[in-house]
């Protein structure tokens, strides 16, 4: 990367996998913003709880608003941070349904598009399993994501505060904006690549 390409602005978009009025994962998601690195933006995405439950059929008849305004969103951004509980040992049946709707936009917005994860959880493993599941479904998805820094955010019923709700915990917060500084370089270097 070069010196010039190191202050470029970049724009980033959250995807959030939870529709949980008080969620932990929005309340860490609300706190991206003022954890990114200088030059770097973030904004949220509209509600996967738009989206239909994915059918052939309604994709033969046309995609629903939501999907085409968050693909088209995604494709705009210069990367995508999702941010998601985990269900299940797995990823939100909410999240899956609206990767699959993105999944079958033309162009697809995942392509190339580089991409973080973050999960939180009130157990101890913070959702690595969620994590694990998602990172196989973005392979099929073509996009690039990275690997390290990992923000799985365990504990973090007694980490956040507030009203909205935020992540507060100084530790927690420190580790993540040091993987949003990451994934901005990590997004300048594959531009020059």
């Amino acid at each position: 990367m070069n010196a010039q390409d190191a202050g470029k602005p970049l724009r980033l978009v959250v995807l959030l996998g939870s529709l949980r009025q008080g969620s932990f994962n929005a309340a860490l998601a609300r706190a991206l913003p003022d954890l990114a690195p200088e030059s770097v933006t973030i904004t949220a995405l509209g509600s996967i709880g738009d989206f239909p439950h994915y059918d052939a059929d309604l994709q033969a008849a046309g995609f629903a608003p939501a999907v085409v305004a968050m693909g088209e969103a995604i494709a705009a951004a210069d990367g995508v941070i999702i941010v998601t509980p985990e269900y299940n040992y797995s990823v939100p049946g909410v999240l899956k349904n609206a990767l699959d709707w993105l999944s079958r936009m033309s162009p697809q917005p995942f392509v190339g598009k580089p991409v973080a994860i973050q999960t939180a959880s009130p157990g101890g493993l913070g959702g690595v399993r969620a994590q694990y599941h998602l990172r196989q479904i973005l392979v099929f998805l073509d996009a690039i994501v990275l690997n390290k820094p990992e923000v799985m955010v365990a504990g973090v019923a007694s980490k956040v505060g507030g009203e909205p709700s935020l992540l507060e915990d100084q530790a927690a917060r420190a580790f993540v904006a040091g993987q949003l500084s990451a994934f901005a370089d990590f997004i300048r270097r594959f531009r020059d690549a």
